[in-house]
Protein backbone atom coordinates (compact mmCIF):
# COMPACT_ATOMS: atom_id res chain seq x y z
CA UNK A 1 0.00 0.00 0.00
CA UNK A 2 1.39 3.39 -1.01
CA UNK A 3 1.26 6.23 1.47
CA UNK A 4 1.12 9.88 0.44
CA UNK A 5 3.01 12.37 2.63
CA UNK A 6 2.49 16.11 2.80
CA UNK A 7 5.80 18.01 2.53
CA UNK A 8 6.76 20.97 4.73
CA UNK A 9 9.66 23.00 3.28
CA UNK A 10 12.35 24.80 5.24
CA UNK A 11 15.76 26.12 4.23
CA UNK A 12 19.44 25.47 4.79
CA UNK A 13 21.34 25.42 8.07
CA UNK A 14 18.47 24.56 10.40
CA UNK A 15 20.14 24.10 13.77
CA UNK A 16 19.10 22.12 16.81
CA UNK A 17 18.06 25.28 18.65
CA UNK A 18 15.44 25.92 15.97
CA UNK A 19 14.16 22.36 16.34
CA UNK A 20 14.28 22.26 20.16
CA UNK A 21 14.61 25.84 21.42
CA UNK A 22 16.91 26.17 24.41
CA UNK A 23 14.36 28.23 26.36
CA UNK A 24 12.11 25.16 26.58
CA UNK A 25 14.71 22.48 27.32
CA UNK A 26 13.77 22.40 31.00
CA UNK A 27 10.33 21.08 30.01
CA UNK A 28 9.23 17.71 28.63
CA UNK A 29 9.22 16.75 24.97
CA UNK A 30 5.56 17.75 24.47
CA UNK A 31 6.34 21.33 25.46
CA UNK A 32 9.54 21.41 23.44
CA UNK A 33 7.72 20.07 20.36
CA UNK A 34 5.11 22.84 20.54
CA UNK A 35 7.92 25.28 19.80
CA UNK A 36 9.67 23.23 17.11
CA UNK A 37 10.77 25.46 14.20
CA UNK A 38 8.78 28.45 15.49
CA UNK A 39 11.56 30.85 14.50
CA UNK A 40 11.65 29.76 10.86
CA UNK A 41 8.23 28.18 10.31
CA UNK A 42 5.74 29.41 12.96
CA UNK A 43 2.87 27.36 11.47
CA UNK A 44 4.77 24.06 11.63
CA UNK A 45 4.22 22.65 15.14
CA UNK A 46 0.50 23.44 15.19
CA UNK A 47 -0.11 22.41 11.59
CA UNK A 48 2.00 19.33 10.95
CA UNK A 49 0.02 16.10 10.83
CA UNK A 50 1.16 12.54 11.60
CA UNK A 51 2.76 11.13 8.47
CA UNK A 52 3.87 14.49 7.08
CA UNK A 53 7.51 14.92 6.04
CA UNK A 54 9.94 17.76 6.57
CA UNK A 55 11.96 18.76 3.51
CA UNK A 56 15.04 20.74 4.44
CA UNK A 57 18.08 22.28 2.81
CA UNK A 58 21.73 21.55 3.46
CA UNK A 59 23.26 21.07 6.91
CA UNK A 60 20.07 20.03 8.67
CA UNK A 61 20.49 19.57 12.42
CA UNK A 62 23.73 21.48 12.88
CA UNK A 63 24.56 22.78 16.33
CA UNK A 64 24.36 20.99 19.63
CA UNK A 65 24.00 17.29 20.30
CA UNK A 66 20.57 17.63 21.93
CA UNK A 67 18.56 14.53 21.19
CA UNK A 68 15.33 16.49 21.72
CA UNK A 69 15.86 18.15 18.33
CA UNK A 70 15.01 14.83 16.66
CA UNK A 71 12.59 13.67 19.36
CA UNK A 72 10.44 16.79 18.86
CA UNK A 73 9.80 15.79 15.24
CA UNK A 74 8.96 12.23 16.29
CA UNK A 75 6.57 13.59 18.94
CA UNK A 76 4.83 15.69 16.27
CA UNK A 77 4.38 12.61 14.06
CA UNK A 78 6.83 13.54 11.31
CA UNK A 79 7.38 10.46 9.16
CA UNK A 80 10.75 11.48 7.72
CA UNK A 81 13.14 14.32 7.00
CA UNK A 82 14.43 14.67 3.45
CA UNK A 83 17.52 16.83 2.95
CA UNK A 84 20.77 16.93 0.95
CA UNK A 85 22.94 16.75 4.09
CA UNK A 86 22.79 16.43 7.88
CA UNK A 87 24.97 17.08 10.87
CA UNK A 88 26.63 13.80 11.89
CA UNK A 89 25.37 14.10 15.48
CA UNK A 90 21.83 14.84 14.35
CA UNK A 91 21.92 11.93 11.91
CA UNK A 92 22.74 9.46 14.68
CA UNK A 93 20.32 10.98 17.19
CA UNK A 94 17.47 10.86 14.67
CA UNK A 95 17.78 7.14 14.04
CA UNK A 96 18.28 6.51 17.77
CA UNK A 97 14.81 8.02 18.44
CA UNK A 98 13.21 6.35 15.42
CA UNK A 99 13.19 9.24 12.92
CA UNK A 100 13.84 8.31 9.28
CA UNK A 101 16.31 10.58 7.47
CA UNK A 102 16.63 10.44 3.70
CA UNK A 103 19.65 12.03 2.08
CA UNK A 104 18.49 13.40 -1.25
CA UNK A 105 20.67 15.81 -3.22
CA UNK A 106 17.65 17.15 -5.13
CA UNK A 107 15.35 17.61 -2.09
CA UNK A 108 15.06 21.32 -2.95
CA UNK A 109 12.89 20.43 -5.93
CA UNK A 110 10.05 19.33 -3.61
CA UNK A 111 7.52 22.15 -3.19
CA UNK A 112 5.95 23.26 0.06
CA UNK A 113 2.86 21.12 0.74
CA UNK A 114 3.56 18.91 -2.27
CA UNK A 115 2.22 15.41 -1.82
CA UNK A 116 4.98 12.86 -2.22
CA UNK A 117 5.59 9.14 -1.83
CA UNK A 118 8.63 7.53 -0.25
CA UNK A 119 9.80 4.42 -2.07
CA UNK A 120 12.34 2.97 0.37
CA UNK A 121 13.04 -0.28 -1.49
CA UNK A 122 14.17 1.77 -4.51
CA UNK A 123 15.78 4.58 -2.48
CA UNK A 124 13.74 7.38 -3.97
CA UNK A 125 11.07 9.96 -3.39
CA UNK A 126 8.27 10.20 -5.93
CA UNK A 127 7.05 13.74 -6.55
CA UNK A 128 3.40 14.57 -7.16
CA UNK A 129 3.98 14.39 -10.94
CA UNK A 130 5.61 10.97 -10.56
CA UNK A 131 9.15 12.23 -11.11
CA UNK A 132 11.62 10.27 -8.98
CA UNK A 133 14.30 11.88 -6.81
CA UNK A 134 17.02 9.42 -5.90
CA UNK A 135 18.16 9.16 -2.29
CA UNK A 136 21.19 7.54 -0.73
CA UNK A 137 20.41 4.00 0.49
CA UNK A 138 19.64 3.73 4.21
CA UNK A 139 21.45 0.77 5.79
CA UNK A 140 19.17 -2.04 6.91
CA UNK A 141 20.20 -1.81 10.56
CA UNK A 142 19.08 1.85 10.63
CA UNK A 143 15.77 1.01 8.95
CA UNK A 144 15.25 -1.71 11.56
CA UNK A 145 15.86 0.87 14.27
CA UNK A 146 13.26 3.23 12.75
CA UNK A 147 10.71 0.42 12.42
CA UNK A 148 11.24 -0.47 16.09
CA UNK A 149 10.65 3.13 17.18
CA UNK A 150 14.30 3.82 18.00
CA UNK A 151 17.32 2.22 19.59
CA UNK A 152 15.93 1.63 23.09
CA UNK A 153 12.67 -0.01 21.93
CA UNK A 154 14.70 -2.12 19.51
CA UNK A 155 17.08 -3.29 22.25
CA UNK A 156 14.21 -4.02 24.65
CA UNK A 157 12.45 -6.10 21.99
CA UNK A 158 15.63 -7.98 21.14
CA UNK A 159 16.34 -8.65 24.80
CA UNK A 160 12.79 -9.93 25.34
CA UNK A 161 12.82 -12.23 22.31
CA UNK A 162 16.31 -13.55 23.03
CA UNK A 163 17.91 -12.22 19.84
CA UNK A 164 20.28 -9.95 21.75
CA UNK A 165 23.46 -11.79 22.75
CA UNK A 166 23.95 -12.15 26.47
CA UNK A 167 27.40 -12.04 27.91
CA UNK A 168 28.45 -13.75 31.12
CA UNK A 169 28.63 -11.57 34.22
CA UNK A 170 32.08 -10.97 35.61
CA UNK A 171 32.70 -12.12 39.12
Amino acid sequence: MTRIHNAWRIGDDIDTDQLAPGAYMKFGIADIARHCLEGVRPDFAAGVQPGDVLVAGRNFGIGSSREQAAAALVHLGVHAVIAPSYSGLYFRNAFNVGLLLLTCERAGEIADFEQIEIDLPNCRVLRADGAPLLCEPVPGFLLDMVRAGGLLPQLKRRLADGSLPRYPQRA
